[in-house]
């Protein structure tokens, strides 16, 4: 592997191409016409304009990517996170064209990529799934049929779906018809697709992932869990590892079933299986994304193991350098999501040029971003704009680095989420690890009636 051609933008783009610098491979930068001044483009050997600001004639742009590959000559692609990461069709282009994917194979990426077939492959796996439809409901009828089965609440999901969108909670028969029409509607627009399935909703869960890495030669370890309950309408704000509701057999039951998983499908790179953990230690599966995750570096932190440098070398075809016994877990890390939005307007996004930046630093900190004095944040893609990370020997440690880290953290010019993380992180329900995804819907309920 000597050149790759990085298929994204912001603090993943950056991220890959100084995983790529330090093992001697050249990158290959996109960009839209709004990003020409962004970092990434600056860090990399090469950067090539694909196209407007408008993500689908950029950075989902297929053809432009792929027509930039062959320019510029690069042999493999990595398509970071969202975008076209987890886009089978895309996969099979660059297999077809004789480039790399940085990924699992196509064939894979659509066997996971449809929500209920997933499901329906684990359960034939033995991995443990929420109660609800086999595959794709087939109407209005069939729904109402199968909430009666499982009982209320249930939840409606869309087959193709993704960063929270396409999902309703469902209490009742009275508010099936209008919720399967709007989940129907929203899965159309946002995939193309408007096949959904349900689920039996677990009430107050924890969200709980398991991160794997899978070579080609059917060789598969998991590195230890994340828990991202701390979420707002179904995206993760702050996420850490280990998370306070899993013990260390628990961490080997979901481990062994995420490799069970991988294996049934043939599953190669870095990859990670989402589970939903009820209150009595019961753990469900809920989807795979086959693709490296925002919240990566928490594990990185905890196990010293370089995720992206691994999903370079799986893709070049070298066998995993490690067995399971040799994943060591040292200590607790937890990463903050900073959003250029305003949380007292409904967290409307806040683009614009940043007028002043202080970056925190110290033993323990790390910082995972595009952003730079002077840089103008596009309004045009997420409002996710950096990451900090903090790593401690205790969880007690990892928060008061947090806490310091974010105040430290000057951003001038655009509202963000600072402030309103930092509350999270000293509230006292956080601090005990006592939570669960409804946490983030419970505090603003509160704070409005203070």
């Amino acid at each position: 592997m000597n050149k790759i051609l990085i298929a994204n933008r912001g603090e993943i783009a950056v991220r890959i191409i100084r995983a790529c610098k330090e093992m001697n491979i050249k990158t290959v930068a996109i960009y839209s016409e709004v990003d020409k001044d962004a970092l990434h483009t600056r860090l990399a050997d090469e950067a090539i304009c694909i196209g407007p600001a408008d993500s689908r004639k950029s950075y989902l742009n297929i053809k432009n990517i792929i027509e930039a590959a062959c320019i510029s000559k690069a042999d493999s692609i990595h398509p970071g996170f969202g975008f076209l990461s987890e886009n089978s069709q895309f996969a099979k282009i660059c297999e077809e064209t004789n480039i790399k994917f940085i990924g699992p194979s196509s064939k894979v990426i659509e066997l996971l990529g449809n929500k209920s077939n997933a499901k329906h492959i684990a359960s034939k796996a033995g991995v443990p799934v929420i109660p609800g439809s086999e595959g794709s409901i087939k109407g209005l009828k069939d729904a109402i049929n199968i909430a009666k089965k499982i009982g209320y609440p249930i939840i409606l999901k869309a087959a193709a779906g993704g960063g929270g969108k396409g999902i309703r909670i469902v209490n009742s028969e009275q508010e099936m018809e209008i919720n399967y029409n709007l989940v129907k509607q929203e899965a159309k627009i946002s995939f193309n697709d408007d096949e959904i399935y349900i689920e039996k909703f677990i009430i107050k869960p924890r969200h709980v992932e398991i991160q794997i890495l899978a070579d080609e030669y059917g060789n598969i370890i998991h590195l230890g869990e994340r828990d991202c309950s701390i979420q707002r309408k179904n995206q993760k704000i702050i996420e850490e590892t280990p998370s306070t509701a899993i013990d260390a057999k628990l961490r080997n039951k979901m481990g062994e079933a995420a490799i069970k998983l991988a294996k049934a499908v043939g599953y190669t790179s870095c990859g990670t299986v989402e589970f939903l953990v009820d209150s009595n230690k019961n753990f469900y599966f809920m989807e795979m994304n086959t693709r490296i995750q925002v919240e990566h570096p928490i594990t990185e932190m905890r196990t010293g193991i370089d995720i992206v440098k691994e999903q370079i070398k799986i893709a070049a075809g070298n066998r995993l350098k490690y067995k399971q016994k040799d994943i060591i877990f040292k200590g607790h890390s937890i990463e903050c999501r900073i959003n250029a939005e305003n949380p007292n307007k409904k967290f409307i996004p806040s683009p614009g040029k940043i007028t002043g930046l202080n970056l925190p630093g110290g033993n323990g900190i790390r910082i995972d971003t595009a952003i730079y004095d002077g840089y103008i944040i596009p309004a045009n893609y997420d409002s996710m704009i950096a990451k900090i990370i903090a790593y401690g020997n205790s969880r007690n440690e990892a928060i008061a680095k947090i806490k310091r880290a974010l105040e430290e953290l000057v951003i001038e010019g655009v509202e963000t989420n600072r402030d309103f993380l930092f509350e999270i992180i000293r509230n006292p329900d956080f601090i005990r690890g006592e939570f669960d995804t409804s946490f983030i819907s419970n505090f603003l309920n509160e704070s409005s009636e203070n």
